[in-house]
Order: structure tokens, then sequence, then C-alpha cells
């Protein structure tokens, strides 16, 4: 599937006026203006933006501690006000109020339309924390969905409800806040209001610095003084969820749900010698919450681990030594680990927060332990990284997560750095590596990409973006490449779902020629170009294998990994196993080998057999997907190591 309510950039964030005009604003919305003398700096001694001064003086006017209502924030929206647009679980601002009606659960996320409880459903408190808020404050809940300023003071008045609730008073000492931020995660478990507050006091301790989607920059400066009092937890009196059947690091709140059983296959893996070897980042296209339903229904597919964006706890579906069926292509869910994302791809950076993404790389590095799994690009895919297991799939394979998914950041909290940028000569070997923040790429998005409804039409949108667009000729009036399954010798298009002519960062290639600021790479058995000054994009790649053809015929490139026909066994039906048609390996082209060489298998989980064929196939970084050809067509040479910067 391909994600919810989360926080890294928010293209269609408005830029919020200056001083002045802001208490305007204020006056009309009816929040207090605060004395300008007071608010005259930021945490460095700089001017303080309009956001600084909303902290500021709701921390003031609400007492709490003005630390913990940025962590909070920040870990709730890395700080965007997200221009009055709610987040897939009803969330709205910098503070991320939720108001959640029956009719969001009924037609949206959750579709529980004609259900007999669809009130009761929707009456949850912890839906509906914009009408605690207005009780609070006396605002209106249209204020503060809408009013970042509002939203910020609504915030306040929660915590502070929460503190009071919990201790009695309004602690002057961060660290006595533990009770109340955990119980603002609204998570009725014990286990995800605990990982919640963990993550806002790491972010107190270590501090945080970002410019918001529309250009405010906020500073949490690191506190290591701060000691949180964690034996508040239980004046929550929070449930304590079963733990005992889960496959997930301490540092992760995680919870066993079971998917049905017709949405994976029983196996013992690696025991039966079917290796772990990849893991797939996914996301929902829906809510948390409705994914685990989906994953519980019959006939469709089911991912391993859902992580919900709020918080970051999440919900097992699918022991790992089980196949999951999440990849769309069989040979890869035989390998491979998948990861839902709570949220939606058309909306990427929008709505993933800073809780889902530092959860996610907790659980990876854990499951990269425990199966020896490479923390690199070519181990962690994405779904639109998958290849297609026929031909007639590859067009309408997934493209989650999606160009908005911060690949960089991500990496980097596995502890992956790209290092310096730079591209070598015509043979070596280069990594896709734009700086995410920096890389603003423009896309289309049209309604058939955004099931939320919110794209009525098709619209051109430019944000920060995880891809580098590719082209027919060295110039940017060059049409982009467009994929073979996807145009059949069309141009390619910037359509967000149009993955054919984007390479994505940690992808690696064979650089095939260069013209001034433009690099061209062997991509999908063309020759193609991106833009590339001083190396800007890409940084050199080691210790890598290059593939080429072994005569001089094209290639064969295939889509999964069988055993040949008569190496299965008498009373076991073969897997069938074609070329893509589309596709080959032209004689006089060179692509990276992503893993090794492995010998084909099958599975047959009626009788747990394994199959293994007596030739090996390697996986390459064939176009922005990956796919196989079988060692004996192929050469394989390690890379030039020579490069320029």
């Amino acid at each position: 599937m391909t994600k919810s309510n989360a926080r890294r950039g928010h293209a269609s964030g408005r830029r919020r006026p200056a001083l002045l005009a802001a208490f305007a604003t204020l006056a009309v919305t009816g929040v207090a203006a605060i004395p300008v003398t007071a608010l005259a700096t930021d945490a460095t001694g700089h001017p303080a933006t309009t956001l600084e001064q909303d902290f500021t003086a709701a921390a003031d006017e609400y007492h709490v501690p003005r630390q913990m209502l940025l962590a909070v924030a920040y870990q709730e929206s890395a700080w965007d006000a997200h221009a009055g647009q709610r987040s897939t679980d009803g969330g709205y601002g910098p503070m991320h109020l939720t108001d959640v009606t029956p009719a969001m659960m009924a037609g949206g996320d959750v579709g529980a339309a004609g259900r007999g409880d669809l009130a009761e459903l929707a009456a949850d408190p912890a839906l509906h924390t914009v009408q605690a808020a207005a009780k609070l404050t006396g605002l209106s809940a249209e204020e503060l969905r809408n009013n970042p300023s509002a939203n910020i003071r609504g915030g306040a008045a929660l915590l502070a409800s929460y503190e009071k609730a919990a201790t009695g008073t309004t602690s002057t000492d961060p660290g006595n806040w533990y009770a109340a931020v955990a119980r603002y995660s609204q998570s009725t478990q014990r286990q995800g209001a605990a990982a919640f507050a963990n993550r806002v006091f790491a972010a107190v301790k270590k501090g945080a610095d970002r410019t918001t989607a529309d250009g405010q920059r906020i500073i949490l400066k690191a506190d290591s003084d701060v000691h949180p009092a964690t034996g508040q937890l239980g004046a929550l009196h929070l449930k304590s969820a079963a733990a005992t059947d889960t496959e997930c690091p301490a540092t992760v709140a995680c919870t066993f749900v079971p998917a049905s059983p017709s949405n994976g296959q029983v196996s013992n893996r690696p025991a039966n010698d079917i290796r772990i070897d990849t893991i797939i980042i996914h996301d929902t296209e829906s809510s948390y919450d409705a994914a685990i339903a989906t994953f519980q229904t019959a006939g469709g597919g089911a991912a391993h681990y859902v992580m919900r964006s709020a918080d970051g706890v999440v919900t097992q579906m699918v022991p790992t030594k089980d196949l999951a069926f999440h990849a769309g292509n069989y040979s890869t869910n035989m390998h491979s680990i998948g990861i839902e994302h709570e949220g939606y791809a058309a909306h990427g950076a929008t709505w993933y927060t800073e809780a889902q993404y530092e959860a996610t790389a907790e659980l990876v590095k854990y499951l990269a332990v425990r199966y020896g799994i490479p923390l690199d690009r070519q181990h962690i895919l994405g779904h639109d990284n998958v290849p297609g297991p026929m031909s007639s799939f590859v067009a309408g394979m997934h493209w989650d997560p999606g160009p908005f998914w911060d690949w960089n950041h991500f990496m980097s909290l596995l502890g992956v750095h790209t290092g310096w940028h730079g591209v070598g000569p015509v043979g070596s070997v280069i990594t896709i590596a734009p700086r995410f923040d920096d890389n603003q790429q423009t896309v289309q998005i049209c309604p058939s990409d955004d099931p939320t409804g919110a794209t009525i039409t098709c619209t051109e949108t430019q944000q920060s973006a995880n891809f580098v667009y590719l082209r027919t000729e060295p110039s940017d009036a060059a049409p982009l490449f467009g994929d073979q399954a996807i145009h059949s010798g069309a141009a390619g298009t910037d359509r967000i779902n149009d993955w054919g002519s984007t390479a994505s960062a940690g992808q690696q290639f064979v650089v095939a020629g260069q013209d001034g600021d433009w690099t061209a790479i062997w991509y999908s058995g063309s020759k193609v170009w991106f833009y590339n000054p001083h190396g800007c994009n890409t940084a050199p790649a080691h210790g890598v294998k290059v593939i080429k053809a072994a005569g001089a015929s094209p290639v064969a490139v295939y889509g999964s990994s069988y055993p040949d026909a008569a190496e299965y066994p008498s009373g076991l039906s073969p897997s069938a196993q074609s070329p893509l048609s589309m596709y080959t390996v032209p004689a006089d082209q060179a692509y990276v080998a992503t893993q090794p060489p492995a010998l084909t298998d099958d599975f047959f989980p009626s009788s747990g057999r394994v199959v293994t064929g007596s030739r090996s196939m390697y996986t390459i970084q064939y176009n922005h997907r990956v796919a196989l050809v079988y060692s004996s067509d192929v050469t394989a040479e390690d890379a030039l190591q020579q490069i320029d910067k």
C-alpha cells in the first residue's frame, strides 16, 4: 500500500505576516497581544519570529515551561502550521489538535458508514481535543483549527490542564511534566504514552532547529539538565498492551494484532533457508486504524508492521518468520519485511512525523541486527523500488512512500550519511544524493493520486523532494525520460505517480557521460541526464559491483527469482518466470548490483517445502526500481574508484 499525520515541510503553508500585521490578526481572533519588548529575540538573540512569539506567549499564559511546549509541538508537527488543513487522523495546526466528526469516519479513512456505533466511535475524547481546548481557552473550534496562534494557545491550555490533573499544579520544573506530556499523546496504552513522552524529553535534551514550511526558523535549545519524572506515568492509570508476541526493540511501543491468515503465509524464515535481506517502506493511504482493519480483512494484503503517525506507536500484524503479502511481488515478499506508515504519498512531507521517522529507524536497526540486513538503500527500499513480477504488472506497481519521504533524514537516523558530494568519470558509480530541504521539485497531483479528496483538480505543487528528474538530453528543455512500461516511447511527465523519470536518494548508477552541469547515467536501458552542477546531487559510491552483459547480446531482465521448471520436485507445480518484455541490459551499458547473487528459490506453505534452484541471480538498480538478471548472463566487476570533486 502506499501515509498520515506528519510534519516535515508543508508546501502550501502560508507565510505569516510581519509583527504589526500579526497583532491585528490576534485582535480579530480574540487572542491577547503580547508586548513587543518581551518578545524581541529568539533563543539565539536574533529577532523573534511570529511563531516564536506565539509559543512564548502561550507558555507564559498557561505557565507551561516553554521548552516543553516547543518539544511537544516539534513531535506533533515539526512546528508547521498546515494552513488550516487537517491530517488524516483529524489533527490541526502546530499542536495537532484533533476534531474528528462521524462524517469523517463514515466516508473517510475508517469507512464506517452504516455502522450502528458510528456516533460512539466518533465520540472518543481523544478525537476531540479541539473541543477540550475550546472550553479551556474560550476560543472557537474554527480559530483553533485554522489560526496557528490560537492552536498553540489551545495546546498549551490542554498541556497545563493535564499537568494539574496529574500533579495538582503547573510546575516550573520541566521534568515534572512527564505525565502531562504522556497524556497529550492521547494514547490509551501505557507503552504508547510513554514512548511519546520519551521522545519529547529526548528532543528537550538534544535540542532541535528547523525552518518551517512557511519560512520561520524555530530553535529548541538543548537542555541536558532536564530529568523526566517517569514515575508519574502511573497517575494516568493506563492499561499495558500485551507485548509478549511482538518483535520490536524496547525503545518502541509495540502491540501485536494478527492479520488475516489469507493475507500472508506461515513460514519459518530464515531457519528454513529463506533469507530475509530487504526491508520495504510503505505508506498506508489510509488512517492507522483503517490500515489495521484492512489487514485483518481476508482477501487483501498485510505488512509485518504498521507505524502510527502521531506518536510512532507500532502494531505488528505478521511474525517476521512468516511471509506478508505487502510488496506486490511474491519473490520480494519471500525475502523482505514490510513496514507500513500511516499517511498518503501525495501529501508526503506535509504529514510524516518526526516520531514516525524515529520509531521506524529504531525498528529497522533492530531488524537489521537480527537478520544481518545491511543498513543502506540497496537493502532498505521503498515500495516504489520493488520490481513488477511480470511484464503486465510493471506499470501498475505502487509508488509509495512517494517523492516526499525524506530518505536523507531517515537514513541519517540509521547512522548512514552521504559524505561529500561529487561526480567521477564515465564508468564510475555515483549515489543519488540531493539535499532534501534544498531539492525543490515540481510535481503534478491529480484527484486519483489523492484518496483524501483534498485534490479537486490536477495541480502543480513544488515541495522538497527525494529525487532528481531524468531527461533525454542535457538540457532543461529536453523531454523527461519516459519509462517503457508506462509511456511506450512517449516522453515522461511530472505527475507524482510517474516514477519512470526519476532517480531517488540512495540509488546507485554508473556514470555514462558528462556535459557541463549535467551528468548522464545508464537507466532502464537508456542514457539519461540530470542536472548536477559540481556534483551537488551525487556522492561517490565505493565497494560496489558493476554488472555488464557477458556477451554481445542484450541481457534479459526479470522481476522475480524462481527455479527452473525442471528443478521442482514431482508433485509441486513450478512457478512461471519470463523476462520483462520491455526491458533489457544492452551490451554497451553497465548497472550496479544492489545485492550479491543469490540462488533462485520458491516456497510451498502447505508442506513448508522450500525449493532452491541451481542458478543464481543478481539484483540490480535498473531504473527507479530494482530488477534481476541471471549471473550467467553477466560479468561483475569492481566499480572505478576515481572521483573528481
